[in-house]
């Protein structure tokens, strides 16, 4: 850092020229200055004005830069504010960049075609969440913010793309906390005849990647987590028959799977309410009973069907359907999402039916079935594995940030209430 030094001995200006350009100046003000650069006695780098002294832009409020900014509040809503006293604040944005620009390396790097897919569209699919509503003028029809590019990068496969990822985002009108903002950033990828092990190996890759990457240039990383292969991995089906001591299986083949599963939460203490769908049913007991245990690099495999009406079924080494999916997850927060696509189009015609009845029963997270993703999967959507991450949470993660707003350039916040 190069600081000015202003002494009217140096200066080749008029007194009263010299005075007035110093009275003028004011913390905080944008300033342009001409002089010879040299050093001060103690060494320190600097420019000696002997000429120009002129404001390019003055600050016109106080910045707290010896009390500083801590109120999150007044933080966030003042990210500008923000940035100028807090370093943290700034390099956490730096971080965020390097992340995003080493997962589209990685990525270019294996051959992988980047796309944009729409955010706008009539039907919001891919994923279970509750879209946000909007309207085309011009088209004179209600259209959704996308909450996943998925169905539309399976349709780019169908097409002959082979490998396809994007990074953007996505858009789901839900709950505000420390881990979820209803925007929010996340990298999705297909490839055509991959399967759940290469998914896993190319995961482990590039969190080590990433973790590497952002320790070397930036060096922060979470202390007590490893991303050293192979992560630790937990049969979900195993783990809560374990825990519960009941078999989840057999509840899930009974007609009254829903019933039973209700019971079961009521008898572990797990509040529930709103549709008691078999799919929100086992979401409780998995956050209850798996998700805690994975703070190290954890891959959860083996899920019930219904959690996953886009991917494949499989048969485990017990003879249970599950499906062809994991999730990873670090520090109890999921990361990763990723499962063998499911290609055949009655089936996906079928699965949608069912969660229509899910919307029936009143969860308005189950997706409007898209019967154009069914017809395009008529023309042949090869063996195909699909991975999604959240990017926002990994910043989170990389560098130590507790709250999803701190990894964000401009977190939403509720507005302030005008008092009249």
């Amino acid at each position: 850092m190069i600081q000015v030094v202003a002494s009217r001995g140096q200066y080749q200006g008029s007194s009263d020229t010299f005075a007035e350009a110093n009275h003028s100046l004011a913390r905080g003000d944008i300033a342009s200055f001409t002089g010879v650069p040299g050093k001060t006695k103690k060494g320190q780098p600097s420019l000696f004005v002997t000429h120009e002294m002129r404001i390019l832009s003055p600050c016109l409020r106080s910045i707290p830069s010896r009390s500083g900014l801590k109120d999150p509040e007044k933080r966030f809503r003042q990210r500008h504010l923000d940035l100028m006293v807090n370093p943290e604040a700034a390099k956490i944005l730096r971080i965020r960049a390097e992340v995003i620009r080493s997962i589209r390396k990685f990525f270019d790097d294996r051959g992988y075609l980047e796309v944009e897919t729409p955010i706008l569209a009539s039907k919001a699919g891919g994923a279970n969440a509750r879209p946000f509503m909007t309207r085309a003028n011009a088209l004179d029809m209600d259209m959704q913010l996308r909450i996943a590019p998925e169905l539309y990068l399976k349709q780019l496969v169908i097409g002959g793309l082979d490998r396809v990822y994007e990074i953007g985002k996505q858009f789901r009108n839900e709950g505000i906390d420390a881990n979820h903002n209803p925007e929010f950033t996340t990298c999705e990828f297909y490839q055509a005849y991959g399967n759940l092990e290469s998914l896993m190996s190319d995961t482990e890759t590039l969190l080590s990647v990433l973790a590497d990457t952002i320790q070397q240039q930036f060096g922060t990383c979470p202390p007590d987590i490893r991303f050293d292969k192979p992560f630790r991995r937990i049969n979900v089906i195993d783990h809560l028959e374990s825990a519960t001591r009941t078999s989840i299986a057999e509840i899930l083949e009974s007609r009254e799977a829903p019933q039973e599963l209700a019971s079961l939460c009521r008898g572990h203490g797990i509040h529930i309410s709103g549709p008691l769908t078999e799919a929100r049913l086992l979401d409780k007991l998995i956050s209850r009973f798996v998700e805690p245990e994975c703070h190290q690099p954890t891959f959860l495999y083996n899920h019930p069907l219904s959690l996953s009406p886009l991917a494949k079924d499989s048969v485990d080494d017990k003879g249970r359907r599950v499906a062809a999916r994991f999730e990873l997850f670090v520090e109890g927060k999921e990361i990763v999402n990723a499962y063998e696509e499911l290609n055949d189009p009655k089936e996906q015609r079928r699965r949608f039916e069912l969660q229509v009845l899910d919307r029936e029963q009143g969860d308005l997270e189950a997706p409007i079935p898209d019967t154009a993703y069914c017809e395009a999967m008529e023309y042949g959507l090869p063996p195909t594995a699909g991975w999604g991450m959240g990017i926002d949470r990994v910043v989170q993660l990389l560098s130590g940030a507790t709250h999803i707003r701190e990894v964000l350039t401009f977190p939403v916040m509720r507005p302030v209430a005008v008092r009249t």
